[in-house]
């Protein structure tokens, strides 16, 4: 079973976490290691035979253009990851119309190809801000990937599916469509609506563990993940939609003075892990890009 693999990329300090001490106006000021980062992860994709969604950041996209065409080169999707990652929460809906279109029209002026996915900083697609999805529509995305349907401080909808299906916009507003993302019924065509990669969870015990990237790949044993996403494929017979930033592949990177505690922990733990465990993934799992994912009929783009 094919998996889709998505990287974020976005240099160390541009996460959320560290929003309070590392403000954009100062970002041309700390060293770039997004090339050389993504550039480790592009080959080692090459070596494994494996192609990937690249949700690539605009400010990075001005400051990098040809890491962004070294990317398409090497046969990836590259998508968009906003402009200047902040989380749309903290965006009114014209900042945010600004900053989604301003990123796709960027990444296809260097890659000379259509955008169609777009992946929120720090999935801040909630339901305060159900109106991204108009915008997102109307600046010609095809799918989003921002939803995480967990709890957590800073994102989530803990009550929508963990798997791939449709926002449909209704006399309500927009709510996952009960129906499946493929299906013509009829209804979803009369509708406004698009189609949603959420975040692979695993569910145990009625609550949805994180169990697809990120922090959460460094968290837990690399078993226990290797377990939950053996699971998704085998016994719930899905693919997963597994994530990374270019920057947990970097121990060395400088540490960002003034992070919270807990921010520190999150960002900094078993940085050093994340190669050996990112290789042993690549080899135990097959994966696509997210585009490719919905070719193959997984959903109907």
């Amino acid at each position: 079973m094919r998996n889709a693999l998505s990287i974020d990329v976005e240099d160390y300090f541009q996460v959320s976490a560290f929003e309070g001490c590392s403000p954009p106006e100062q970002w041309d000021c700390f060293p770039l290691r997004v090339e050389k980062n993504t550039s480790r992860i592009l080959d080692m994709l090459d070596a494994g035979g494996v192609k990937a969604t690249f949700f690539v950041l605009g400010w990075v996209a001005e400051r990098a253009p040809e890491l962004v065409k070294e990317i398409a080169r090497r046969g990836h999707e590259v998508a968009s990851h906003g402009y200047g990652h902040r989380r749309v929460s903290t965006q009114t809906r014209q900042e945010f119309r600004a900053d989604i279109r301003r990123s796709k029209a960027l990444i296809e002026n260097l890659t000379g190809s259509p955008v169609h996915g777009y992946r929120a900083p720090s999935y801040s697609i909630s339901r305060k801000v159900l109106w991204a999805f108009d915008e997102l529509l109307d600046a010609g995305y095809c799918y989003d990937s921002s939803v995480f349907p967990v709890r957590h401080d800073l994102y989530g909808i803990p009550d929508w599916p963990s798997h791939p299906f449709r926002v449909v916009k209704g006399n309500g507003g927009w709510e996952p469509s009960a129906t499946a993302p493929d299906s013509e019924d009829g209804i979803t065509g009369q509708m406004p609506s698009i189609l949603e990669m959420p975040i692979t969870t695993l569910t145990l015990g009625g609550r949805n563990i994180p169990i697809a990237g990120g922090g959460y790949f460094r968290f837990f044993p690399y078993a226990f993940t290797r377990w939950g996403l053996r699971r998704i494929n085998r016994r719930e017979k899905r693919s997963f939609i597994f994530y990374l930033h270019p920057w947990e592949m970097d121990p060395d990177q400088p540490r960002m003075a003034g992070a919270p505690a807990k921010s520190r922990f999150r960002h900094y733990l078993n940085l050093h892990r994340t190669e050996e465990r990112f290789r042993r993934l690549l080899g135990e799992f097959r994966f696509t890009p997210v585009m490719d994912l919905l070719a193959v009929g997984m959903v109907e783009p």
